[in-house]
């Protein structure tokens, strides 16, 4: 089977077969992928498949109606949690960004029909030879991420924002030569 490049491992295989690129509606994998994303910024996609089931035990299965009530005592049994990143700022934004997911289903219905009205609920197809030639961000997602901040969204820039795109099949970056394309 021809894959992506930069899936190398059987954790990236699997991450690359399953997940990547397929388009995503379920509410709290949308949540999930999100929070994900922001927490692998300045670190490898690697590390956090990794600690992604330490991440679904410590945040009560990506429940973000839970995570929106997280206090400070909670706050601080996170930072104390064996495993997880201990970056007070990502921490914060998976809190702050469960309040934020639920005001977008306040206003928009679902958080589906927000990020997917921006490609009218079709997916975009995109042509690259190879990974390397996949860009960092884009215009939209410099839109998509200037959007969630005015919505109080956090760790959501635009180069989180097009890693998401691909996450949850918005985009679908895979090289011309792999079999997901």
């Amino acid at each position: 089977m021809k894959r992506c490049q930069w899936a190398y491992n059987e954790r990236l295989m699997k991450y690359h077969d399953e997940v990547w690129g397929k388009p995503e509606h379920d509410e709290r994998q949308l949540y999930k992928m999100l929070i994900l994303e922001g927490l692998q910024a300045g670190l490898s996609w690697d590390i956090i498949l990794k600690k992604e089931g330490l991440y679904d035990q410590a945040l009560d299965h990506f429940d973000y109606h839970l995570i929106a009530s997280y206090d400070d005592d909670k706050y601080q049994t996170l930072m104390q949690t064996e495993g997880l990143i201990k970056n007070k700022l990502k921490m914060k934004a998976i809190i702050k960004n469960a309040k934020a997911f639920l005001e977008i289903q306040k206003q928009y219905g679902s958080f589906d029909t927000f990020i997917w009205s921006y490609v009218d609920n079709q997916p975009i197809q995109h042509h690259y030879q190879s990974s390397k030639d996949v860009p960092s961000f884009d215009d939209l997602s410099a839109q998509i991420s200037k959007d969630l901040k005015k919505h109080g969204f956090s760790f959501v820039g635009p180069t989180i924002i097009y890693s998401y795109l691909q996450a949850i099949g918005i985009y679908n970056d895979h090289e011309i030569n792999c079999d997901f394309y």
